[in-house]
Order: C-alpha cells, then sequence, then structure tokens
C-alpha cells in the first residue's frame, strides 16, 4: 500500500515540474518495480508491455478509427453539418448555438476526440455566431462543451482504451454511449436555451429557413451518415467486430472524401501523418499506463483499498459516486486520459466487486472526462479554443462554459441514478 502511495505521490511530483504525464507514469512504473521485483524483471515487464501493446490486433481499432475522422474532417463534413442543422433550428433564439451542439454531434459520430470536434467547430461556428452578433461567452463556451460529444457519442476514443484496459466489449459500449451521448446534447441545449432565456441579445434569432432548402442541406450529409448507420449498425448488430467496423469505417471515409474531390496527394499525406501523430501519442500515454498500473497491482494497494472500502459499509451507490466526485476534482487538474489510465487498475476491481456493470461504469468515465474537458483552470477545451479564438479573452470562455458544466453534471447525476439509461440498448446486443 505504502509503495503505491508514494508511486502516485511520485507521478503527480513529476507533473509538477512540467514532465509530461505520460513519461512520468513510465519511468515511476519501471522505478518502482525495479525496486520491488528487481530490476531485470522491471525490464522485461516493461519490455513486454511495449510489445504486446505495439502488436495487439484490437488495438488497430484506434488508428483506424482516427483515419476514419480525419478523412471525412478533410471533406469538409463539418461545414456541412453545421449548415444542416442550422435550417432547422436557426430561427429559434440561440439558434446558431443550438445547431452548433447538433453539428458537433454529428461530427463526434465519425471523429471520436473532443479536442478535435471543438477545434474544426471554432472555425466553423464561431465566424457565424460573430456575425449575427452572439456574445464572446456564449459563442466559445457551447464550442467548448459541443466538443465533448466527440467523445461519448460512438465511435469514442475513450472508450475504445477503456474497453481494451478493461477487457469490456467495445461493442456494448459504444452502444451504451448513445443514449447518454443524445442526454448530454439535450441538456447542452438546455444550457443554451436558459443563457438566451436570461439575455435575449446574448444569441439573437437568425432567418427561418424554407422546406426546400432544409432538404437541400441534408443532400450535403447523407452519404457520411450512411457511413456512420453501416460502421455502427453493424457492430451493434454483430455482423462485424469493432476492429472491422473501423476498417471499413476508414476504407469508406477515404472513398467518401475522394468521391468529393478534396483528396489530393498532398492532403493524403497530411491526413496520414496526423493520424499517425494522434496514434503514437495515444499508444505513449496507453503503454506509459499499463506500466505504472503492473507496478500498482504489484503492490498491495487494489487489495488492501478494496477491503477498506468495503468495510465502510457504504451503499454501493455511494462509493461509486464517491468515486465519480474524485474524477471531477482530477480532471481539473489533470489531463483526462491519463487521469482515467492512472486510476483504473484502483477503481475498476471495487467496482466489479461491487457488482456493478463495466459497461456502465465506463459511460459515467467518459461523462466525468467530459465533465473535465471544459472545467477550469485546465480543461483541455478551453486552452483550444483559447489558441484558436485569439479575440476571446479566456474570462469569457471560464464565464460561457459554466452553464454546460451544470448540465453535464445533470447527465451523470442521471446515469448514475438510473442505470438502465446507459445498458438498455447494450442489452439488446447478441454478443457475449
Amino acid at each position: 500500500m505504502i509503495e503505491a502511495l508514494v508511486g502516485f505521490g511520485a507521478v503527480f511530483v513529476l507533473a509538477l515540474l512540467r514532465v509530461p504525464l505520460a513519461f512520468a507514469m513510465g519511468l515511476v512504473g519501471f522505478v518502482g518495480l525495479g525496486l520491488l521485483r528487481g530490476w531485470s524483471a522491471s525490464a522485461a515487464s516493461v519490455a513486454q508491455v511495449v510489445y504486446e501493446t505495439g502488436f495487439a490486433y484490437t488495438l488497430s481499432v484506434v488508428p483506424l478509427f482516427i483515419l476514419m475522422g480525419n478523412f471525412v474532417a478533410r471533406a469538409g463534413l463539418a461545414h456541412e453539418l453545421f449548415r444542416a442543422a442550422y435550417v432547422f433550428v436557426g430561427h429559434v433564439r440561440g439558434g446558431l448555438a443550438h445547431a452548433t451542439i447538433l453539428a458537433c454531434a454529428g461530427f463526434g459520430a465519425i471523429c471520436g476526440s473532443s479536442i478535435a470536434t471543438a477545434a474544426t467547430m471554432s472555425k466553423v461556428a464561431y465566424p457565424s455566431m460573430k456575425k449575427l452578433g452572439y456574445a464572446d461567452y456564449l459563442s466559445s463556451g457551447v464550442i467548448a462543451a459541443g466538443g465533448t460529444l466527440g467523445i461519448m457519442i460512438p465511435p469514442s476514443t475513450i472508450l475504445v482504451i477503456y474497453g481494451i484496459v478493461t477487457e469490456t466489449h467495445i461493442g456494448k459500449l459504444f452502444a451504451a454511449g448513445v443514449l447518454p451521448g443524445l442526454l448530454c446534447a439535450a441538456l447542452l441545449m438546455a444550457g443554451v436555451a436558459w443563457i438566451t432565456w436570461r439575455d435575449p441579445t446574448a444569441g439573437p434569432a437568425g432567418e427561418r429557413s424554407s422546406w426546400p432548402e432544409r432538404l437541400r442541406a441534408l443532400q450535403g450529409v447523407w452519404g457520411v451518415a450512411l457511413l456512420v448507420v453501416v460502421v455502427l449498425g453493424g457492430i451493434y448488430g454483430g455482423v462485424f467486430t469493432a476492429t472491422e467496423g473501423a476498417g471499413i469505417g476508414a476504407s469508406g471515409a477515404f472513398f467518401f472524401a475522394l468521391a468529393r474531390r478534396t483528396l489530393t496527394l498532398k492532403v493524403l499525406f497530411e491526413v496520414l501523418a496526423e493520424s499517425a501523430r494522434t496514434t503514437a501519442m495515444l499508444f505513449t500515454i496507453l503503454i506509459a499506463a499499463m506500466i505504472f498500473a503492473g507496478f500498482v497491482n504489484f503492490t498491495t494497494m487494489p487489495g488492501d483499498l478494496k477491503t477498506w472500502i468495503l468495510g465502510l459499509g457504504l451503499p454501493p451507490i455511494a462509493i461509486v459516486g464517491a468515486m465519480m466526485l474524485i474524477y471531477v476534482i482530477l480532471g481539473t487538474i489533470m489531463e483526462e486520459l491519463s487521469m482515467v489510465l492512472l486510476t483504473i487498475p484502483v477503481f475498476f476491481p471495487i467496482v466489479l466487486q461491487l457488482g456493478f456493470d463495466p459497461v456502465w461504469f465506463g459511460v459515467l468515465i467518459v461523462l466525468v472526462v467530459q465533465i473535465g474537458l471544459i472545467s477550469p483552470p485546465v480543461g483541455m477545451n478551453l486552452f483550444v479554443l483559447s489558441s484558436l479564438l485569439k479575440d476571446v479573452q479566456m474570462v469569457q470562455i471560464f464565464r460561457g462554459v459554466w452553464i454546460f458544466v451544470v448540465a453535464l453534471v445533470a447527465a451523470l447525476v442521471i446515469v448514475l441514478e438510473f442505470e438502465w439509461f446507459a445498458l438498455f440498448l447494450p442489452a439488446l446486443m447478441d454478443v457475449k
């Protein structure tokens, strides 16, 4: 127990010294194993983790879904998604903000990354909101919050990695993310309605579009909508595995971009390079976290902590609620993926011991990651927007995002209280 606590403390100290968290976790895990088991055993363990992670077939789903998202993004889909959403809801107060959330949900269905969704929509939606006279705090806040939908609505990078680390069925995790994702979108739109009710000048209404205009706008997104239905529907229906679905999705996205004549050799190279960089970053964090997890599991901490928590006599749901509170607090000071990978070895065995479904817990994990992405002071989406929207002050971004933090906390409470909300669709899947 003491060894693990010292290890966690060392990771946080290195992080405060601005050592990248991936390197901090890997270094502490290697040194910790070396001190406990011997340096030869530690080196062999690290080598095995690197080899097995690099050659794991199931992990190929990560670069393939990243590649799919990059192909479709380069095809200009984000603009057409935003346009399609705007012609339907743009005439209501805060219509552009509502359209941004809907477009983020659609883009998240092929992207799987929160940061990429927020960055893309900042280029697509912000100029339109600025032109119509939207308040900066609403414009920036809704883009930051809408971007978080990219990791809840499948395919989700976080759900994939969670499924791999905990050996939970990825297809069921994807199915479990659908209803909570729609719930998050609805609550974020409720946040927009509340802001514009209190301050009507923050989000003026746009012009009403005719039905012929709406039908024309839908024509631009039917291709990718079909791609999403085929990929996710095939995984959900058990026609193919998540890895096979990712391969089909990446191939379909390639031909989609090719058909739209946006895929030059230069663009193809940029897409492949960007996908490789993102994959390398994720694998570095994953490998480091697994090295550190190996050290933690070798200590007595997981067993001791499980015994102590179960001995408190608290209701199981209260224990999970306390875990979520810890995640929310950590999310304000840590990078989200590293936070999840750092804590799963400790919390996951307790959740299983309490008798909860690992699929449901995975959805809760994503919800707290969403909250962390837009929680000051270090929410990643906030800094992405601050770097892209040069004329918007950080204080305005902080001001605009708080109501959406409340909305996501409400979604967390709902899914925490009503387990079936996440498990309804997975229960219908004909897989083991």
